[in-house]
């Protein structure tokens, strides 16, 4: 047990929208969906059972943009997070959930100093929301588990989701955000204790050996 006072967290599910499943243009691949999205709704219930604030965000394209179309079923949120209950909705047009938005005045005003982000992808709109948030002073929780990224290659080289996945969570990890998994995620939301990210000089000297 810390002796840190209790965190004030909200759960931020970002981007969870039909365009990320199968149908999608920008289908999910590691963690596969099938997996990612029952943990997705594991922490959503999970927070309104603690009574922890859930902010839904949701990104609309502008007209004209091939994913993300704000009138068509694949920029809808999925079924699983459309039926659940939210305190706040955010709609972005940028990767940050910050970024023209008013997310920030949201959780200065309910006093949130935990943001534990959850949903897609792990490599777009979470790391830029991971990193602005911990750039304004606040502590951050990667779900690992409830989040998921896809393949890339363009002319600066090819990696898989697998890689995009693990190197941005340990990445996070080391300076930017505690990456757990879900479950452990609820045993802390319930004990009301903060979860430790690491530092930059041990995650690299226990990769020197």
């Amino acid at each position: 047990m810390s002796n840190h006072p209790a965190p004030r967290r909200a759960l931020v599910v970002i981007d969870v929208q039909n365009e990320y499943f199968e149908g999608g243009g920008l289908p999910i691949e590691y963690p596969p969906v099938e997996s990612s999205l029952p943990k997705i709704a594991q922490a959503m219930d999970a927070a309104r059972a603690a009574g922890t604030p859930v902010v839904v965000v949701q990104h609309h394209a502008p007209k004209g943009a091939l994913v993300f179309q704000a009138d068509a079923h694949n920029g809808q949120l999925h079924p699983e997070i459309a039926k659940r209950p939210h305190d706040h909705l955010v709609t972005k047009t940028f990767p940050s959930v910050f970024t023209g938005t008013d997310f920030a005045d949201w959780i200065a005003r309910h006093q949130i100093d935990t943001l534990s982000v959850v949903g897609y992808m792990t490599q777009n709109c979470d790391a830029s929301t991971v990193f602005e948030a911990m750039h304004r002073g606040l502590n951050v929780e990667f779900l690992s588990d409830a989040s998921g990224a896809l393949p890339y290659s363009n002319a600066a080289g090819q990696v898989s989701a697998e890689e995009i996945h693990r190197v941005f969570s340990v990445v996070f990890h080391s300076n930017f955000a505690a990456v757990a998994s879900t479950e452990a995620w609820i045993a802390a939301l319930q004990a009301g204790q903060p979860i430790e990210k690491d530092n930059v000089l041990m995650s690299n000297r226990r990769a020197r050996g």
